[in-house]
């Protein structure tokens, strides 16, 4: 198994996704992120940080709210958002960095 910065040091664009079970907005998110997926295959990681089993690695970014976003490419945060993100911002970001 990967740890966390060996996943997002890669060539490949990673998404990391801090949600929470409670959380109604992660739940809407839910749905894009697998289209998002879908569409992009190979071109994206997608990974899910539950905030309240993971509490260590959401305190070193910082992540106060549910659902916050993150874009990791080759081991740089690139990107950063809380709240909903519409699934076509999301890829024609990804797109641009390949």
């Amino acid at each position: 198994m990967s740890t966390f910065q060996e996943i997002i040091k890669g060539e490949t664009p990673v998404l990391v996704d801090f949600h929470a079970e409670w959380c109604k907005p992660c739940k809407i998110m839910q749905p894009i992120l697998k289209d998002l997926k879908t569409d992009l295959g190979e071109k994206i990681k997608i990974l899910k940080i539950n905030v309240d089993n993971n509490s260590a690695i959401s305190k070193k970014f910082n992540v106060n709210g549910v659902p916050t976003f993150i874009i990791f490419f080759k081991g740089k945060l690139i990107w950063r958002k809380s709240g909903l993100v519409e699934k076509e911002f999301l890829k024609n970001f990804v797109e641009s960095l390949i």
